[in-house]
């Protein structure tokens, strides 16, 4: 069984200890760092080699949305995925921290089954955005700012790439859906739905699938719906 290295990042050390005794009471997971700010996560992600970091937002000096964007930027550090935790009272925040890099994010108030199953998802590669409260978060959070002013042309050309079958699974991984939900909409098999969104991804230069997310509205390929 392959270990999952967790990096917790958090300026409140009670916080922390309570991850920790959560985390290490897993067979398939290990705390390898505690983090008190942003610098020492990015610093401690590359000295542990951790495979998630659970990154907290608000923190003294460099920020979790900084150190965030550090780790993304790392070529080093290209395996390691990051969960941001949030209260949801700053929900601006959201969708900073995925178009900063981030795999998902989690509340702090979420059952400890939900932040184990969350490492699992990540450190597997796959977004956070199956939870019924984060499907309509990203569209709507989206929708408060001016899409024409936030829309990448950049990304829209890159669309190009992409088949029209490619097309359509992005599409279904923009409204939080899985492999096996798309594959059933879809009408194909779930490892055909993986293949296209793994080819997406490179095309795009995507990390996971919540930066495809990022990339599908910021392109202009699917447009939040405002209720």
């Amino acid at each position: 069984m392959t270990t999952i290295r967790v990096l917790l990042a958090d300026d409140q050390a009670l916080l922390r200890s309570a991850f920790r005794v959560l985390v290490d009471s897993e067979p398939d997971m290990e705390v390898v760092g505690e983090a008190s700010d942003g610098a020492q996560a990015v610093r401690l992600a590359k000295e542990q080699r951790a495979d998630v970091v659970l990154m907290d937002i608000r923190m003294p000096g460099t920020d979790g949305l900084a150190a965030t964007r550090m780790i993304s930027a790392d070529p080093s550090l290209a395996h390691v995925r990051v969960v941001i935790l949030t209260t949801f009272e700053v929900d601006d925040y959201v969708v900073q921290s995925l178009r900063a890099g981030a795999s998902g994010f989690l509340g702090k108030g979420s059952e400890p089954e939900e932040l184990l199953s969350a490492i699992r998802v990540a450190a597997a590669g796959e977004a956070l955005l199956s939870p019924v409260a984060t499907k309509g978060l990203i569209a709507r959070f989206l929708a408060q700012g001016d899409l024409d002013e936030d829309r990448d042309p950049a990304r829209a050309e890159r669309l190009e790439a992409l088949t029209v079958r490619e097309r359509e699974v992005l599409v279904q991984v923009a409204g939080g859906h899985s492999n096996d939900e798309i594959a059933e909409r879809l009408e194909v098999s779930p490892l055909t739905v993986k293949t296209h969104v793994n080819r997406a991804m490179a095309k795009l230069g995507a990390r996971d699938r919540a930066q495809l997310v990022v990339i599908a509205y910021e392109s202009g390929l699917v447009r939040p719906r405002v209720e």
